[in-house]
């Protein structure tokens, strides 16, 4: 079973005071819709997710997706992760966890799927975990905080687990950065965005999201401690890349 998904137009009108991007009521509502439209082969992506996910799930282990918005990827890697593995997605919107809740219980899982609100700036309930997926979600908390969570994701994985992490990202050369992000906001503009919603979204994520090169979150994962580092995606400015725990 499925249902119409909103149509994303949080930025559609002139705001006259923008403020900071949050993941409240009125995105989560439009997540999914916004998400597709602003993310290049998002589809792709969870697909990539679940795949991988499916090669590294381990019997009598958990499977978790942190900042998992609308449970997009829980669902994907429902389909290759057998049944009695069960899953954790942790959001620090509370919004999002009830959008998850009620898209999960839309399709009727088979599956023991435990939802918590949390942030991870202060708390990682990462325990016995052989999958641990961030989809585009690390670039949302500040740069002082990633390693301590990276490692504390680390320290909550089993042996020859894996974190899959997805993330936009900056050019190693600053020369291409204005290049791709052009390339970036066509693809935006290809799908219905105008100039309005692009430059309002823009400002609003200006402080908000910040990215790293894809080089610093390599180096990040090697000094959390993961033992092999790969990048299996990229796209301009976006990444997959998949770290494990020998």
């Amino acid at each position: 079973m499925s249902k119409v998904i909103d149509s994303d137009e949080v930025f559609k009108e002139k705001l006259a005071n923008l403020s900071d991007f949050e993941f409240n009521n009125k995105v989560a509502g439009v997540f999914d819709d916004m998400v597709s439209r602003s993310v290049p082969f998002y589809d792709e992506m969870q697909r990539l997710t679940s795949e991988l996910a499916g090669n590294y799930a381990q019997p009598g282990t958990h499977v978790y997706d942190l900042g998992c918005s609308t449970g997009t990827t829980m669902l994907l890697m429902d389909k290759t992760i057998e049944e009695a593995i069960t899953f954790v997605g942790i959001d620090d919107s509370e919004e999002m966890i009830i959008k998850c809740r009620e898209k999960l219980d839309n399709f009727k899982l088979n599956r023991n799927i435990e939802l918590l609100v949390a942030d991870l700036t202060q708390e990682i309930p990462v325990k016995n975990a052989s999958v641990v997926a961030m989809v585009l979600v690390l670039q949302f908390i500040r740069p002082i905080n990633r390693l301590s969570i990276v490692k504390k994701i680390f320290d909550g994985m089993v042996k020859n687990g894996v974190f899959i992490l997805f993330e936009k990202i900056l050019t190693e050369e600053k020369s291409f950065n204005r290049e791709f992000i052009d390339h970036y906001y066509d693809f935006k503009r290809r799908n219905d965005y105008s100039e309005l919603e692009i430059s309002q979204k823009r400002e609003a994520l200006e402080n908000v999201l910040i990215p790293y090169k894809t080089s610093e979150n390599i180096n990040m994962l090697k000094e959390a401690g993961f033992g092999e580092v790969e990048v299996f995606f990229k796209w301009y400015n976006f990444t997959g890349i998949i770290a494990k725990k020998l």
